[in-house]
């Protein structure tokens, strides 16, 4: 069985996320601990805790999800006497993600890796004042068609493709009203459903730039290793393996299009046929169900999913 280990984006954020696995094992513990003293926050706590609204914001979300994913992949690791390349064949992370990825690939260490994704959700969010951006799902269509719809919209502002997430599930990102226009123009050609979403910020558009510009300075100062396997890149969605093609996508996925789809879709060729995603939430394992359907998808969350999965190897 060929293995990849994926690691969900923002949006599968929410209170109580890691709390049983920090009650159940210490080396889940450890890995929130040190994300703690890294940024100088009780964010275990926030974790645990809420409020919502504070977990939700860019900032703390983008490192609580990277401490979920990473406490469970510790567990792993530590209770099945296992590491990470004899577990999986390629790791994968949507957006934030793939930050927890490089991480779980010994590419990035635990306590960067919180700084960083601190620094980027407050660039991000930093990047368009509040109410100036947005984003929508468009249901029902293929994503040239959406692209299309993008580019048509983009004639009243910032307009693009942010999230190529399954068929039928293509994400815009841009300007308000730019947005809004394109999800009339989506139910005006046959899309099934036209939602905004409430996001703080317009993520993966051109709108984003100042926090690339941010990350790139950032990352430059950064030790990025080899990964122990094959990372599949949201830019070329395709495996990526040298630090200096890491640390430049990085950069540009800040305003590309995370093209999870195509990311997925790709893994027959490299005779991937199992896909675990860790962490919080179920999205990115149903995401894979819409994909693929010959993809064996599964998640690891919980004390118990840890006994099933290591049984298992």
């Amino acid at each position: 069985m060929s293995r990849v280990f994926v690691f969900p984006g923002q949006g599968s954020q929410r209170p109580g996320m890691g709390q049983e696995l920090a009650e159940t094992f210490s080396s889940a513990r450890e890995v929130f601990q040190e994300i703690d003293e890294a940024l100088g926050q009780n964010l275990s706590k926030l974790m645990r805790e809420g409020p919502e609204d504070e977990l939700t914001l860019t900032q703390n979300a983008q490192p609580a999800l990277m401490a979920s994913s990473m406490a469970v992949l510790l567990v792993l690791t530590t209770e099945g006497g296992k590491a990470v390349d004899q577990m999986c064949s390629m790791v994968a992370g949507h957006s934030l993600g793939e930050y927890s990825a490089l991480v779980a690939a010994g590419a990035l260490p635990l306590d960067v890796t919180a700084r960083l994704l601190r620094l980027r959700g407050e660039a991000m969010q930093a990047a368009v004042p509040v109410g100036q951006g947005a984003m929508a799902a468009i249901l029902g269509l293929e994503v040239d068609d959406v692209r299309a719809i993008a580019e048509e919209a983009s004639a009243t502002g910032v307009c693009s493709v942010a999230n190529d997430n399954s068929p039928g599930q293509v994400v815009v990102s841009g300007a308000l009203a730019a947005v809004e226009r394109a999800a009339e123009l989506a139910k005006e050609k046959g899309a099934k459903r036209a939602m905004m979403l409430p996001v703080s910020a317009p993520f993966h558009c051109s709108l984003m730039q100042a926090a690339a510009d941010a990350m790139a300075a950032a990352l430059e100062t950064t030790t990025i290793q080899a990964p122990v396997v094959p990372i599949i890149a949201n830019v070329t969605a395709r495996p990526e393996t040298t630090p200096e093609s890491i640390r430049t996508l990085l950069v540009e996925q800040v305003t590309a299009t995370v093209r999870w789809r195509e990311s997925m879709a790709a893994l027959r060729d490299s005779d991937i046929n199992t896909v675990t995603e860790l962490g919080t939430g179920k999205v990115l394992s149903g995401l894979v169900r819409r994909i693929d359907r010959d993809l064996q998808a599964s998640s690891i969350e919980t004390p118990a999913d840890i006994e099933s999965f290591l049984n298992t190897i």
